[in-house]
């Protein structure tokens, strides 16, 4: 049974940071593409970052850009988001997810697998 597991959301200032943590298990991450989504309250869920599954390939949707990256540790079936300069625009609920067959799509109706989400708040 494939499970993703996000940690490390939390309350943090504006301009401050926070390194999501996606813990994969059922599945070998280092195969697959990895994205991460976020929702805010009565909001539609948006792309934020994904890698390839050879991690050479890595994208951002340009609100996060310069500010987020995404990273992965293969051997420990992690994948991680670092996010700098936090806004308060940035408060959501925070999804990492499993592209099987691509390279990691901005679409996530391409992704297979989902967590259960991690709440981030930043405080103006």
């Amino acid at each position: 049974q494939v499970q993703l597991v996000e940690s490390g959301g939390g309350l943090v200032q504006a301009g401050g940071s926070l390194r999501l943590s996606c813990a994969a298990s059922g599945l070998t991450i280092s195969r697959y593409a990895v994205g991460w989504f976020r929702q805010a309250p009565g909001k539609e869920r948006e792309f934020v970052s994904a890698s390839s599954w050879s991690d050479t390939v890595t994208t951002y949707a340009d609100s996060v850009k310069g500010r987020f990256t995404i990273s992965r540790d293969n051997a420990k079936g992690t994948v991680f988001l670092q996010m700098n300069s936090l806004k308060p625009e940035d408060t959501a609920v925070y999804y990492c997810a499993v592209d099987r067959w691509g390279a990691g799509s901005s679409h996530g109706k391409d992704y297979d697998y989902w967590g259960q989400g991690t709440q981030v708040t930043v405080s103006s």
